[in-house]
């Protein structure tokens, strides 16, 4: 099989118009598909049903110490809500302080706190000279970076390998500038190219000379117990104890939730820190709330139990999930591999796929893909400031749509994908 770049300006021409007749199809049936985000689909939310029963009118409502989880009160979560969400990311009770639902509604919280009051003492930022920075491994989360934006804080590329970040630029920048102040991390199947941090990673991140004493990594564990192949589970390093070992015991927040584990706007949401980092945060947390909801709290403790009750139910997820993630990995391998003209990551968990077309074919191919009437991500989402500079970055999310709806979106990426490239090829 020939390349793209290997094919003569005359095959280039009558593989364009064979596509452009394909496409022209496509766009007749007048679909409407959504592939913007990772949303778990009808079945998936179909199997946490029994959920939503398990506090079902005359069931003790109190906690394991007695807590009447109807009223006031317990600021930063029941003693087993804790011991659950702790368990996930083989943290202790201690470390954790449970909050309401949207773990992104945390790290949103986090930033303002820290802009408003400092960290654990240190001057507000607002105060500083200058500007506030952060680390961005690229491609990352569009949300990630829409929060620091928004508090106008600057946002520095720092390009991802195939162990996380490229550890040599964020050892030298975050060593030699002390108005770096945080670093978005997703460690494990990070979003979008399923990405799991190595050992090294971690222990680097962990143990890295910083100019700043308040710096911070906001550790995103999202996708902590999200595998799709049960057989073939992948682990990181707990960075909160590689932390602790280097000398840097307060430099982690680290995030959880169960949004994508039961309902997305029911889940629970947690951040896991040392007691000192903690104890800052409660003093803000004393004036800003109560209390979060108590009744969710205990809803998690008894549908799940423990850590085995979540993985025995996330494999439930995985059953679903799978199909879907071979559906679009195996299109695109029968339609683009071999042809030169793209590149992908072959996620192990997780809710992404992260794809590279050739440069300056991204924009091109998500517009083509909406007026087919298959929604994607727009393309760029995955850089700050929306800017991906080489223009190839494609976020795919095959979770939502049914698996006959898949398959044909997958067909179509396919036909948008070519089409882009010879149209590249032949304007080169």
């Amino acid at each position: 099989m020939k390349t793209y770049n290997e094919m003569s300006k005359e095959e280039l021409l009558a593989a364009k118009q064979e596509l452009e007749a394909a496409y022209q199809e496509y766009k007749s049936r007048n679909l409407s598909l959504d592939m913007s985000r990772g949303k778990p689909s009808q079945d998936q939310l179909d199997l946490s049903m029994e959920f939503m029963d398990i506090l079902n009118s005359g069931v003790d409502l109190k906690s394991e110490e007695g807590i009447d989880c109807r009223n006031y009160g317990v600021l930063d979560g029941i003693k087993e809500a804790k011991e659950l969400m702790a368990s996930l990311v083989d943290a202790t009770p201690d470390q954790v302080i449970i909050y309401g639902n949207s773990s992104l509604n945390v790290m949103y919280d986090t930033v303002a706190r820290s802009i408003m009051e400092g960290v654990m003492g240190s001057t507000p930022w607002f105060r500083l000279d200058g500007k506030v920075k952060f680390l961005c491994p690229v491609p990352g989360y569009d949300r990630h970076f829409a929060i620091t934006e928004h508090f106008g804080i600057e946002m520095i590329n720092v390009p991802m390998t195939e162990e996380g970040p490229d550890m040599d630029i964020v050892e030298e920048l975050v060593a030699g500038d002390p108005m770096i102040k945080g670093m978005w991390c997703v460690p494990k199947y990070s979003n979008p190219q399923g990405i799991v941090y190595s050992d090294q990673t971690i222990r680097r991140l962990a143990a890295m000379k910083v100019a700043a004493e308040d710096f911070r990594i906001y550790w995103d564990n999202a996708y902590c117990v999200h595998y799709l192949d049960f057989d073939h589970q992948d682990h990181i390093l707990n960075i909160m104890e590689e932390c602790a070992k280097a000398g840097n015991p307060h430099r982690v927040y680290e995030f959880v939730s169960t949004s994508k584990i039961v309902f997305p706007g029911s889940g629970l949401a947690a951040l896991i820190s040392t007691k000192e980092n903690l104890a800052a945060i409660k003093t803000q947390m004393t004036i800003q709330t109560i209390g979060h909801d108590k009744l969710n709290q205990l809803r998690h403790v008894r549908y799940f139990k423990n850590k085995e009750g979540v993985l025995e139910h996330m494999k439930k997820h995985a059953e679903l999930l799978k199909p879907r993630f071979d559906i679009i990995l195996g299109t695109m391998e029968e339609g683009l591999g071999g042809l030169g003209i793209a590149s992908w990551i072959v996620p192990k968990g997780g809710y992404f796929i992260g794809f590279d077309s050739m440069e300056g074919c991204a924009k091109k191919i998500v517009a083509m893909m909406k007026e087919a009437g298959v929604v994607m991500t727009g393309a760029g989402a995955t850089y700050p400031y929306k800017n991906d500079p080489k223009d190839c970055n494609i976020r795919i999310a095959p979770s939502y749509p049914t698996v006959e709806e898949l398959k044909l979106a997958a067909d179509i990426f396919v036909v948008c994908v070519k089409l882009a490239s010879i149209e590249k090829l032949l304007a080169a």
